[in-house]
C-alpha cells in the first residue's frame, strides 16, 4: 500500500512540476531564506507548540530539501531512494496509528514554511489532512504601507485577540468585520470555548465550501466567504446549524458566492434604450402586453411620512397607479425593526404571487438575497449602487450629473468663494455627488472653494460650522416630508436667517419604475441576462429623465440659460462632469487632460477633489443609526493622511 501511495503522490507531484516549468516557474517548494534575502524583518517570537492548517503550510525554511518536493508538497523523487523509503514508512505510521511529533516551522505573513518535518507535511497534503502539529516562531516583517503588509498586521492584532491561526482574508478590514459580525468588541479577548465554537463552525463552514468547489474560485478565501454568509445567516443562528444544514444554505447562495472574487463583477447599464435596442434581438417582444396584471409591491424600512428618501419612492409609486393602473397592481410594505422581520416580510410578498418586488434602501439588501434565492421567479431588484449580486438586480440614479449642474448655479452665486455642502452617508455614489459639485463650482468659479459637512457625523454642529466661516451658499438634502417646514433643502441661500431656494436636484422615481416595468413587460429581463456570473445594475440619469434640476425664480436668467445648455450637453453625451484632468486634495491626479474617469471609477470614488475642504469621516464618527447602512455601502478609504476603512 506504501509503494501504491508513494506513486500516486509522485504523479501528483510532477504534474505540478512539469505544469510549473512549462511556464517557466519554479517548480519546487517556495523557500523563506530566498523570501527574506528581500524583505526586513522586525522580530521573531515564539508561539509554542498548536495546531495550523495545512492549506498554509507553502514552503520549506532552507534550501536543503526543496529539490525532493514539487510545489505543492508532493514527492518527485524516483520510488527505491531512501527518500522514498522514509516517506511510506510515514504514511504507513499515519495510517495505523497517527503522527503525533510536531513539526517545527516559521511563520511569516500568515504562511508556513517548514525546518523540521517536509515529509510528514506531504503524507499529510497527500492523505487531505486539515491540520498538523507544530512548533512554531512567528517572524514578524517591518510594518510597510503595502497592502499585504496592512492585511497582514490587522491579522496580528486579530491574532492577540482570538490566537485563531486558520483564518486568511483577502480584503482590509475583514478581521475587525468578523470580531463585530460574532458579536465581540473589537478589542475583546476571546475565550477559549468562543474559540472552539467558533473552530468547530469553520470547519464545518469550509469544508461545505470546498465540497461546492470553493477551492476553484480566484482571488478569494473560504474566509472571504464566510463573512457574506454572516451577513446572511447570524453568527448566533450560523454556528447552531449541522453540517448538512450549512451546506444547503451555502448551496443556496452560491451564485452569489461566485461572484465576490470575480473583478468588474458588476455590469452597468447606462441608458434605458441600452438593453432594449442591442439586447432584444426579436422584435415581437416589444408589442406583447401582459396577460394578467403584474402585482408589483414596494418595501420600506420607514414610513414615507418621517423619510425624504421613502417619501421620494412613494412618489413615484404613486405615478405607477396613475399611468399603469391598466397593467400593474401596487402596494407599499414597511419592514419590521428586525432583519429578521424583513426576510419574513420579503418571503411572504413571494408566497403571496408579486411578480415584482422592489426594496428601496441598500439595508435591505440581505433580505433581498434571501429571499431571492429561495423565490428565483420572483424579480426583486434592490436600490443601491455597486451591490454586486446576481440574484437581485439594483438600480440607483447618476445624481452626480444633477450636483455638477447645482455646483454651477454656487460657483456664478456666491460671492465669498465660500460654498456649503451637507452630505448623509459616505457610501458609494455619494463622494461622486460631492466631487461633481465641487468640479461644478470651479468650472464657473476658479477660486470656489465646498466646505463639506456630513449630517451623519456625530459631535458637528453644521449651522455653527458654516456661520463660523461665513458660509451662505449651501447644498443639503434634496427632498423634504410633506410634514417638514424646513426650507433647507436643495441648494439655498442663507442671508438675515432667512433662506432663499435656487435650485434642486430631484428624482424622478416615477419615470424610472415605469421604464424598469416596461422593460421587464417587453422581455428584455431575460434578454438582459449575462450568462458569465455579473450583476447588473441599472444605473441611469439625465439622458433617461429619472433626475433633474429645478431653478427658482430666484436663479438669474443667464445662469438658468447656462445650466440649461450644460443640461442638454450631459445628456446627449456631449459633455461629462468628470474630464479631465483631475486633482484630489493630495495633488493626486485621477483623471489627464482630455479622458473622462470610467464609471467604475466614479462610483468606487473615495478621493475629495482639489477644492473641497473636509474629510471623509471614519465609520465610528458617525451616529449609531448611519453604521449599519455605511457598514453595507461604505468605502474603503486607504489616504496618505493616515487611511480609515469604512467597512
Amino acid at each position: 500500500m506504501a509503494y501504491d501511495d508513494y506513486i500516486k503522490a509522485q504523479k501528483l507531484g510532477m504534474k505540478v512540476f512539469k505544469a510549473a516549468s512549462s511556464k517557466g516557474q519554479n517548480p519546487y517548494l517556495p523557500v523563506l531564506d530566498e523570501i527574506l534575502s528581500h524583505e526586513s524583518v522586525d522580530s521573531e517570537v515564539y508561539l509554542g507548540i498548536m495546531n495550523i492548517p495545512l492549506d498554509q503550510v507553502v514552503g520549506t525554511s532552507t534550501f536543503g530539501r526543496t529539490q525532493a518536493f514539487a510545489s505543492n508538497f508532493m514527492p518527485i523523487l524516483n520510488y527505491g531512494s531512501e527518500f522514498s523509503a522514509k516517506w511510506s514508512y510515514l504514511i504507513d505510521a499515519q495510517v495505523e496509528e497517527g503522527i503525533h511529533d510536531a513539526i517545527k516551522v516559521y511563520e511569516y505573513m500568515n504562511r508556513y514554511y517548514v525546518v523540521e518535518g517536509n515529509k510528514r507535511v506531504s503524507v499529510l497534503k497527500f492523505l487531505d489532512a486539515p491540520y498538523v502539529l507544530a512548533d512554531v516562531t512567528r517572524k514578524i516583517p517591518t510594518r510597510t504601507n503595502t497592502y499585504e503588509n496592512r492585511l497582514y498586521y490587522e491579522y496580528l492584532d486579530f491574532y492577540k485577540l482570538t490566537k485563531i491561526t486558520y483564518l486568511h482574508f483577502s480584503n482590509l478590514g475583514s478581521y475587525q468585520k468578523l470580531i463585530l459580525t460574532v458579536g465581540k468588541k473589537p478589542d475583546e479577548m476571546w475565550s477559549e470555548d468562543e474559540c472552539k465554537d467558533f473552530s468547530s463552525f469553520f470547519l464545518s463552514y469550509n469544508k461545505a465550501f470546498e465540497d461546492l468547489g470553493g477551492l476553484k474560485l480566484h482571488n478569494i478565501t473560504g474566509a472571504d466567504t464566510l463573512l457574506f454568509f454572516l451577513s446572511l445567516y447570524p453568527y448566533a443562528q450560523a454556528k447552531e446549524m449541522l453540517s448538512y444544514e450549512i451546506k444547503e444554505n451555502l448551496e443556496k447562495i452560491w451564485s452569489e458566492i461566485t461572484l465576490l472574487g470575480e473583478d468588474n463583477s458588476v455590469e452597468l447599464l447606462m441608458d434605458p434604450t441600452e438593453e432594449t435596442k442591442t439586447k432584444i434581438m426579436d422584435s415581437v417582444l416589444n408589442i406583447i402586453k401582459p396577460t394578467k396584471k403584474n402585482k408589483v409591491a414596494f418595501v420600506y424600512d420607514k414610513d414615507p411620512s418621517v423619510s425624504d428618501w421613502i417619501y421620494g419612492h412613494e412618489l413615484g409609486r404613486l405615478h405607477l397607479e396613475e399611468v399603469m393602473e391598466d397593467e400593474i397592481i401596487t402596494n407599499y410594505y414597511i419592514t419590521p425593526d428586525t432583519d429578521k422581520g424583513a426576510e419574513d416580510l420579503l418571503e411572504q410578498l413571494c408566497q403571496d404571487d408579486n411578480d415584482i418586488i422592489f426594496t428601496v434602501t441598500p439595508n435591505l439588501i440581505k433580505a433581498s438575497i434571501k429571499a431571492a434565492t429561495s423565490y428565483p421567479n420572483v424579480k426583486i431588484l434592490n436600490c443601491a449602487l455597486n451591490s454586486s449580486h446576481n440574484s437581485v438586480r439594483t438600480y440607483y440614479t447618476r445624481m452626480y450629473e444633477a450636483k455638477f449642474l447645482t455646483g454651477m448655479i454656487a460657483g456664478a452665486m456666491c460671492s465669498n468663494n465660500k460654498i456649503g455642502y451637507v452630505a448623509d452617508y459616505p457610501i458609494y455614489g455619494t463622494i461622486a455627488n460631492i466631487n461633481a459639485f465641487a468640479i461644478g463650482a470651479k468650472m464657473v468659479n476658479p477660486r470656489a472653494k465646498v466646505y463639506l459637512a456630513w449630517s451623519s457625523q456625530k459631535d458637528f454642529d453644521i449651522d455653527d460650522y458654516f456661520k463660523k466661516e461665513n458660509i451662505t451658499y449651501i447644498s443639503a438634502q434634496e427632498m423634504i416630508t410633506p410634514q417638514s417646514n424646513d426650507r433647507q433643502f436643495g441648494l439655498y441661500a442663507e442671508k438675515k436667517d432667512s433662506k432663499k431656494n435656487l435650485a434642486m436636484s430631484i428624482y424622478h422615481w416615477g419615470a424610472f419604475y415605469e421604464e424598469l416595468i416596461n422593460t421587464i413587460e417587453r422581455g428584455s429581463w431575460e434578454v438582459e441576462e449575462t450568462g458569465d456570473s455579473k450583476a447588473l445594475n441599472y444605473w441611469w440619469g439625465l439622458s433617461a429623465g429619472v433626475i433633474d434640476v429645478i431653478c427658482s425664480n430666484n436663479l438669474p436668467v443667464e445662469t438658468a440659460k447656462l445650466v440649461n445648455l450644460m443640461k442638454y450637453s450631459i445628456s446627449n453625451g456631449d459633455f461629462h462632469p468628470f474630464s479631465g484632468p483631475l486633482y484630489d486634495q493630495l495633488n493626486i491626479r485621477h483623471c489627464r487632460d482630455g479622458e473622462d474617469l470610467e464609471p467604475e471609477a466614479i462610483i468606487t470614488m473615495d478621493w475629495l477633489n482639489e477644492n473641497v475642504i473636509g474629510d471623509i469621516p471614519k465609520i465610528d464618527d458617525l451616529y449609531d443609526e448611519a453604521k449599519p447602512v455605511v457598514q453595507l455601502r461604505g468605502l474603503s478609504i486607504s489616504t496618505e493622511k493616515g487611511g480609515t476603512s469604512l467597512l
